[in-house]
């Protein structure tokens, strides 16, 4: 198809009481609507379930509008892991079991560090950094947000 033929559809849409024509040939396919306002495309959003985490030796300090208070809080060094997904914390595998893992305790890449309950699918969150524990950020059975920081992680 040229833009001759495609200036002559318009027109006819434009002249004509048709609100819309929709033409297919050779492979192409073509839709004119008339006085209809124009959509932006929306894409799809597509989240890993893996543990996101900033680049190593990152240093974190809490946010705060009081500059006081964060001149007197000491600042966070580590690796930040974040939830991947929104959903319930869960420390261990159930209530009796111990946690997958405790502060002070070494992790590797693979190491299960939490569980992450949603929609009744329990999702393991494996550890993508070798290092300490230094913190849990987040309290055992508590709602968790996408990209909520659950633990920092001293890498070696």
């Amino acid at each position: 198809m040229n833009l001759d033929r495609l200036r002559e559809i318009i027109d006819l849409v434009a002249e004509s009481g048709v609100s819309e024509i929709e033409i297919e040939e050779e492979g192409l396919r073509i839709v004119v609507r008339k006085n209809s306002p124009v959509a932006a495309p929306v894409a799809p959003i597509v989240q890993p379930l893996v543990a996101q985490f900033p680049a190593a030796g990152l240093e974190l300090t809490p946010s705060g509008s009081n500059s006081e208070v964060d001149a007197a809080a000491p600042a966070k060094t580590g690796t930040e892991i974040h939830a991947p997904i929104v959903g319930t914390y869960y420390e261990s595998a159930n209530p009796e079991s111990d946690p997958f893992v405790r502060v002070g305790q070494s992790v590797k890449p693979g190491d299960i560090l939490c569980i992450i309950e949603a929609m009744k699918l329990m999702n393991e969150i494996e550890c993508e950094v070798a290092g300490v524990i230094t913190e849990i950020l987040i309290e055992n059975a508590n709602p968790v947000e996408f990209d909520q920081p659950l633990f920092i992680i001293e890498t070696s």
